[in-house]
């Protein structure tokens, strides 16, 4: 039997980059005016000022005006080489005209992988000093950086190496022992909780036994703070609220979708006059739903009680 054709994949990029003076860029976003106050600007200038241009902008030609360019993605680069004096930068042409489909499919450098890339720099000689420079940070953040998995187990590496944990997060499964960090990283994963205060409540519900060395046999905590009856609690709250997620996960879709339906078919059925004359002569208080439902913005969302601190 002859083997079905292979699909026909579509280019997310031209196979060439194109040089574009920096006047001939558009933003397709409005810059707030703080924006080159803020850390993440000026890292990237001193990025680029240190080690040039790493990750060419993302641009798409601009059909009305031939010779300028809508930026898809590096509004911040292109607008720190216009500060740094440039006047031209290389980019890469994207065959979609809109920034939504790119920027989803972007990975975002996670603090394992920031680890990672930091310890292979190193181990291939290149300076703390000169990382910092590229980076925008100080040394002491590059150290700290580098010794972000002393005290995490490899397996508890591999699990977390994609999650958006902070650094902070690290330290607090740096007092746990092996066991339990691999414990307190499948709770992280499982309720979608990467935030320091989630982890330390898990460590407060950490028996003594199960802290890292030198961690242990720790004062009792003082009468203003969490009671491990209470995190105990907390932990059974959380398990509980976990498995019923779960159930809802399995058909939020087909029962969002059914509810999407049914709406459009109200909708129709009240753009109809004999309709509502009917109803409003026999059933007047299905009349008032219908109305209702027809004029929903949003699918209604049943109130629930907040969640506890760090859930």
């Amino acid at each position: 039997m002859a083997e079905p054709p292979l699909s026909r994949v579509t280019w997310g990029f031209e196979a060439e980059s194109v040089n574009v003076d920096l006047d001939a860029l558009l933003p397709l976003k409005p810059m707030q005016d703080d924006v080159k106050l803020s850390a993440k600007y000026r890292q990237i200038v001193t990025s680029i000022r240190a080690v040039g241009l790493v990750e060419p902008p993302v641009v798409t030609p601009d059909t009305a005006n031939p010779g300028t360019y809508f930026i898809v993605d590096g509004h911040l680069r292109v607008e720190a080489l216009r500060d740094l004096g440039a006047t031209s930068v290389d980019c890469l042409v994207s065959t979609d005209d809109e920034a939504f489909t790119y920027n989803k499919r972007v990975n975002r450098l996670s603090p394992p992988q920031e680890h990672k890339m930091i310890v292979r720099a190193i181990e291939r000689g290149v300076p703390e000093e000169r990382l910092a420079e590229a980076l925008g940070i100080n040394v002491s953040a590059i150290q700290r950086r580098a010794r972000l998995m002393d005290g995490i187990s490899e397996d508890v590496a591999e699990l977390l190496r994609d999650a958006p944990c902070s650094f902070a997060v690290f330290d607090v499964l740096r007092k746990m022992g092996p066991l339990r960090q691999r414990e307190a990283a499948e709770l992280m994963l499982g309720h979608n909780n990467f935030g320091r205060p989630f982890a330390m409540a898990l460590l407060a519900a950490t028996p003594d036994g199960q802290l890292a060395a030198g961690k242990r046999n720790r004062k009792a905590a003082d009468t203003s703070a969490v009671t491990r009856e209470q995190v105990a609690r907390l932990e059974r709250e959380l398990a509980g609220l976990q498995v019923q997620i779960k159930s809802v996960e399995e058909t939020y879709g087909l029962d969002n979708l059914h509810l999407t339906v049914a709406k459009a078919y109200v909708t129709k059925l009240l753009a109809s006059a004999s309709v509502v004359k009917w109803l409003a002569q026999h059933r007047p208080e299905y009349l008032s739903e219908f109305q209702q439902i027809a004029e929903l913005a949003n699918l209604p969302v049943e109130a629930s009680p907040d969640p506890p601190e760090g859930a």
